[in-house]
């Protein structure tokens, strides 16, 4: 769940050519094998969907290169920070209800945030805090411009090891960087702070309200924080660049606990926790496609689907963000540290999921996401 890879990936050629290729090619497989084959890509399934309908799920390569495992269209991937646009539809359902308010403050749920300080000047030698000029609001936890650390120190280097009451008071005692409102600072510590917000105004625990509010009635029967021994089986392994920077080398996933399944010493963590598939990813983004609505059923009101993805960060910020939503001028969606990525079009009428493990690539493995989003929005897009 490092920032740095999450936007990274959020960066890769969000724009389309005109005309990349002479006629789309009727599957993207054929464009994406040329990065197996020289070891830039391990495996991925694409998925594009259309308000109404799923338009195509395709496969390429492997989940385990060793054990020469081809990839299958219900391989599981850690989505990590993919978790954080969830966690804020969720917020919404409740905002929707009336029970919370995006400019209420933090301390009007989290009493433990009355008093926090924000560092004025820091050296070797010393640090001088002061009162913020005005309590952290949940919007500003869900744009990022709250002005709290990415994490706590509690949370290196592993993440879910640490309940998340326990996460969100090491956050009530960190210091803040900046003056809540005046800055970007991208923050797990935020989206983890709007998950505990669920629990305590709701009266049920995150993972149970996510699960009965959102996966569940989507039908994302493979979304969870703790994938089973059956699911385990079909988590796709992770790779990065080898020494060479010339082929892959695989490796553990050092932010999670292990074994996956143990729901007594893994907690859920709502900035980026999650497994999912690429058909479960591909729901979520068809409901949003659909303006907070899919088969019928309303998760969010229409006010609610605009606040989430319109741009909330202050126009002299260069990054703009919505509520957990990196937002660009004709599209919105997320990243997530293993380069999966979801995006939602809807002046194109599409959406698009990428499902990847990757830290990093080698060669030109980087642009293979772009290729593949350059051939749905030229095969499939309005």
């Amino acid at each position: 769940m490092n920032p740095s890879v999450s936007i990274l990936a959020l960066a890769v050629i969000l724009v389309a050519p005109a005309k990349l290729f002479a006629a789309a090619p009727a599957n993207s497989s054929a464009l994406l094998q040329p990065f197996v084959d020289r070891h830039e890509l391990a495996g991925a399934v694409t998925a594009v969907v259309d308000k109404d309908k799923v338009r195509s799920v395709e496969t390429v390569g492997f989940a385990d290169i060793a054990g020469r495992k081809a990839m299958k269209a219900d391989a599981i991937f850690w989505i990590a920070s993919q978790t954080k646009p969830m966690t804020a539809t969720a917020v919404m359902m409740l905002v929707d209800e009336g029970k919370v308010a995006l400019n209420d403050a933090l301390e009007k749920y989290l009493p433990e945030f009355r008093g926090q300080m924000v560092t004025l000047e820091k050296d070797d030698a010393h640090t001088v805090l002061r009162k913020p000029a005005h309590p952290i609001t949940l919007r500003q936890v869900l744009n990022h411009t709250s002005g709290m650390p990415f994490q706590s120190t509690l949370e290196t280097p592993t993440h879910d090891i640490v309940p998340l009451s326990a996460l969100v008071r090491s956050y009530a005692i960190t210091p803040l960087v900046s003056e809540p409102g005046t800055s970007y600072l991208y923050s797990s510590a935020g989206i983890n702070i709007a998950g505990r917000i669920i629990e305590v105004v709701s009266g049920m625990s995150y993972e149970d309200f996510m699960e009965q509010r959102l996966f569940k009635p989507l039908g994302m029967h493979d979304t969870t924080f703790w994938p089973n021994e059956k699911q385990s089986r079909r988590v796709a392994k992770s790779y990065r660049p080898d020494a060479t920077k010339t082929n892959l080398s695989e490796f553990k996933i050092v932010q999670l606990a292990y074994p996956l399944s143990d729901r007594t010493h893994r907690f859920p963590i709502p900035a980026g926790g999650l497994f999912s598939t690429a058909h479960d990813t591909a729901r979520f983004c068809q409901m949003l496609l659909n303006r907070g609505v899919l088969n019928g059923r309303r998760y969010v009101s229409e006010s609610a689907f605009v606040e989430l993805t319109k741009r909330q960060t202050p126009a002299a910020m260069k990054e703009s963000y919505g509520l957990c939503f990196a937002v660009g001028p004709d599209w919105f969606g997320h990243g997530g540290a293993q380069a999966t990525s979801m995006e939602i079009r809807p002046n194109n009428g599409i959406a698009t999921v990428w499902m990847v493990q990757h830290a990093g690539f080698p060669g030109e493995g980087g642009k293979a996401q772009g290729v593949f989003k350059a051939w749905a929005l030229e095969r499939f897009g309005n």
